[in-house]
């Protein structure tokens, strides 16, 4: 499955008790809104939630890899503690690609609104490695449910 608004795609024949996408971007802060919006969209259906509440993020890690790591980490830990799903993400990762600033915008969960999918645990390291492709970047990323 393409998701062509997002940038990723869904990898449905690999494990059933993991979500898998590879996610693609012109840039590495374009891969990291792809990345964030494929696992939220895992949980709901992210058209309906309002980009009503702002979190401030900044994050600096050894590379890129446990950089989208970390990133991805930090929303799901919001998500948990805050009881929050995120429709809006925006992400300026600097030109090392160690760190970045990000301002996420989202909702507080109403199981009466929000359609609820599944729940992601957590991100992993498995196999994440973020590489150049056709002009950009992508990775793949596997988050535990």
């Amino acid at each position: 499955m393409t998701n062509k608004k997002f940038k990723y795609v869904i990898v449905e024949d690999l494990a059933s008790g993991d979500f898998i996408f590879d996610a693609f971007g012109e840039t590495l802060s374009d891969l990291f809104v792809a990345c964030a919006e494929a696992c939220f969209s895992a949980m709901t259906d992210i058209d309906r939630v309002m980009p009503s509440k702002r979190y401030s993020i900044e994050l600096r890690e050894e590379n890129q890899e446990e950089l989208i790591y970390a990133f991805i980490s930090e929303l799901i830990y919001l998500k948990d503690t805050e009881k929050t799903f995120f429709s809006s993400v925006d992400v300026d990762v600097s030109p090392d690609g160690r760190s970045l600033k990000a301002v996420a915008a989202g909702e507080g969960i109403d199981y009466n609104k929000h359609l609820i999918r599944t729940d992601v645990k957590a991100a992993t390291h498995h196999d994440l490695r973020i590489r150049r492709a056709d002009g950009g970047f992508m990775t793949r990323m596997i988050l535990d449910l």
